[in-house]
């Protein structure tokens, strides 16, 4: 009898026969995926005096179905930086389970900077390590044509303790800006975002409460107008004095639909 764990919970090769493995073989080519199947939207930010301001609708898409409208995806890496993904989930999971592992080995290479430690500033990975860490890999997926469909936000502070904003996309392109969004959000929601502030010398003067506004007025235009988005959302505020603050399951207040009454040509509207 074969006592190796590999073949733990098998039948016994001399009463049942040898183990069939036929099936587990595949004589087609290697696959990677061609389309995102089950999707999440737009993801917004935008700096303030101290910190940034990041927000993502809980929804996703099967296709066109509004299929899990519990998906969180704004996450936390420590108290100083914050990643908001777009795109394809499970390839945002994967991501997830990248800054897990790296979160685990900062943590055993550098016991001395928790979060509560006074060395936290020069020791634990900031807002822009992650995003420089998070474009290597999106450059290297796609280098092995194999890229990860996702658009990521990565808001928090820099070394300096400067407000961080900045994207990075499946081709491992980045850009850094004041006001950022992905997906639909980057036509309806970035014009609203640069009236609060459309150059980086405008940011000490923008307030936390001026750049909530900003990103709630959005999340509902885009409710309005992005057929894959939801009224339900999450949205951090990371700033020098408070960390990562999370909130999860919030709702948009204040809805109007007065505009709909305008729309002709669906349904029995049809003059």
């Amino acid at each position: 009898m074969n006592h190796f764990p590999s073949s733990w919970g098998r039948p016994r090769d001399d009463v049942y026969g040898a183990y069939d493995h036929s099936y587990l073989q595949s004589s087609g080519p290697i696959s990677h995926t061609q389309s995102p199947a089950v999707t999440g939207t737009s993801v917004l930010a935008v700096k303030f005096k101290d910190g940034v301001v990041i927000a993502a609708d809980n929804l996703a898409s099967y296709g066109s179905l509004a299929r899990f409208t519990d998906v969180k995806r704004l996450r936390p890496f420590n108290s100083r930086a914050i990643i908001g993904v777009s795109g394809d989930v499970s390839d945002m999971q994967h991501i997830d389970r990248l800054l897990t592992q790296l979160d685990i080995e900062e943590n055993y290479s550098s016991p001395d900077s928790s979060d509560n430690s006074e060395n936290t500033t020069t020791n634990s990975l900031n807002a822009k390590n992650l995003h420089t860490y998070l474009s290597k890999q999106m450059y290297k997926r796609r280098s092995d044509m194999n890229p990860l469909w996702n658009a990521i936000l990565v808001a928090g502070l820099d070394a300096q303790n400067k407000p961080f904003l900045s994207s990075v996309d499946l081709l491992g392109t980045t850009f850094s800006a004041p006001t950022l969004a992905t997906g639909y959000g980057a036509h309806l929601a970035q014009p609203l975002l640069r009236k609060v502030v459309e150059e980086e010398s405008q940011v000490p003067n923008v307030t936390r409460e001026a750049a909530e506004k900003a990103i709630r007025e959005s999340l509902k235009v885009l409710f309005y107008r992005d057929a894959r988005s939801m009224d339900r959302f999450s949205i951090a505020v990371i700033s020098r004095e408070g960390g990562v603050e999370l909130r999860e399951n919030e709702v948009l207040e204040g809805q109007s639909w007065a505009f709909a009454d305008r729309i002709k040509g669906y349904g029995t509207q049809t003059n």
